[in-house]
């Protein structure tokens, strides 16, 4: 844990670092409210906590705090001030301080302090993560050509329950796509439910689409609803079809023509209204001229085609996912936003992403953490492959 100080006093600055070091955390000094800023806008320095004092020449601790406001640092700041009152301590509290301590400094408070702060961060953190899951769904990102065809093509059959074959390699963001298929349909307050095909063993995969009744095999405790009832009404997207085994092709075939699904160990008919998305990273006709894939199911499911490009093949986009990445990440770590350098971009460019947008993300994520401040070209050429090369 780093924790940045500010105080004119040399003194006090010095002794709180030396306290601090043996307790185990980083310590970052300042003199000054100016330097201290500099320090967070660079955001070379990833500060956990700050301890700013209130009376400084130039920029004084009130206007820091509120600067670290503006700047939206997710970090609890502690003020401190051998001039405190009741007024100046409420005044902090209400601009977004996390505590106040009057000087002479006592340790035992520091300590519990910073240990409590770290421990409300952390929740703080943790939350915004479960919003992030919970909230609304990211852009897809491009300007290309390619992407205002997706766009169009969402728009156009969104509102529509015609089933959809969304198709491409991995990490291009088909889930995305079915994802806004939902969003923009009528059935967007309904579920959105997700199964990835290729992470369920070939013998449960009947049972955790259409469910089992208790008592149906070994493990079948209790009646469990399979994804095309929790789908009932929304939309069902079924990722990886192309890993599906061609048992549960068969009955997942009966269930597009008669819209009713029967759980395993049961011989009673449910009804359902599903709209069905499907996604696949692989070439379904090869699928089918191998024997691995059923033509009836495909011609079933892909009434509408999208096909989602690589990255390769659209990298006028990079610059645009790099700067949105960019402030995503930042904003996940809680640190100033970052700036990347058009050469940098430029460098991105040249890049194969064999990982495609995933891999885009990763190395954004990588040229945050090992860069200093601004992202330049030269860190991309030195951490943009892997590190190991």
């Amino acid at each position: 844990m780093k924790i940045l100080i500010i105080d004119d006093e040399k003194s006090i600055r010095n002794t709180m670092k030396e306290i601090l070091e043996y307790e185990g955390y980083q310590v970052v000094l300042a003199e000054n409210g100016e330097q201290a800023l500099a320090i967070l806008e660079t955001g070379k320095e990833q500060i956990d906590t700050v301890f700013c004092d209130i009376k400084m020449p130039g920029i004084d601790g009130i206007e820091v705090l509120e600067k670290i406001q503006e700047m939206a640092l997710d970090m609890p700041v502690i003020m401190i001030s051998g001039h405190g009152n009741i007024d100046t301590a409420v005044e902090c509290i209400k601009k977004g301080a996390y505590d106040f301590i009057e000087k002479p400094l006592d340790l035992n408070r520091i300590l519990i302090t910073i240990r409590n702060a770290n421990d409300k961060s952390t929740l703080v953190q943790e939350n915004k993560k479960l919003k992030r899951k919970d909230g609304k769904i990211p852009p897809i990102i491009g300007k290309s050509a390619a992407i205002n065809r997706i766009w169009d093509m969402i728009d156009r059959v969104a509102t529509t329950d015609a089933r959809v074959l969304i198709t491409g390699s991995n990490g291009t963001g088909k889930e995305l796509v079915a994802r806004w298929l939902h969003e923009k349909s009528n059935r967007s307050n309904m579920p959105f439910v997700e199964v990835n095909c290729a992470a369920i063993p070939g013998e449960l995969i009947e049972s955790e689409l259409f469910g089992h009744e208790k008592g149906s095999f070994t493990s079948a405790i209790r009646q469990h609803k399979g994804k095309f009832e929790q789908a009932d009404g929304g939309t069902l997207f079924l990722d990886e079809i192309g890993d599906m085994s061609l048992a549960a092709q068969a009955k997942v075939l009966r269930v597009l023509q008669e819209n009713k699904i029967t759980r395993v160990g049961s011989d009673k008919d449910i009804n359902v209204n599903v709209r069905v998305v499907t996604a696949t990273n692989k070439d379904l006709i090869e699928e089918i001229n191998k024997g691995t894939f059923r033509e009836d199911l495909y011609h079933r499911l892909g009434v509408i085609l999208i096909h989602v490009p690589p990255l390769a093949d659209r990298k006028e986009d990079i610059p645009l996912l790099a700067e949105y990445f960019i402030e995503q990440i930042c904003q996940e770590y809680g640190t100033a936003v970052r700036e990347i350098t058009p050469g940098a971009l430029d460098e991105l460019q040249k890049l194969h992403w064999t990982g495609n947008v995933r891999e885009l993300r990763n190395v954004i994520e990588r040229l945050i953490i090992l860069s200093s401040g601004t992202i330049e070209e030269e860190d991309v050429k030195a951490y943009a492959e892997p590190l190991f090369n």
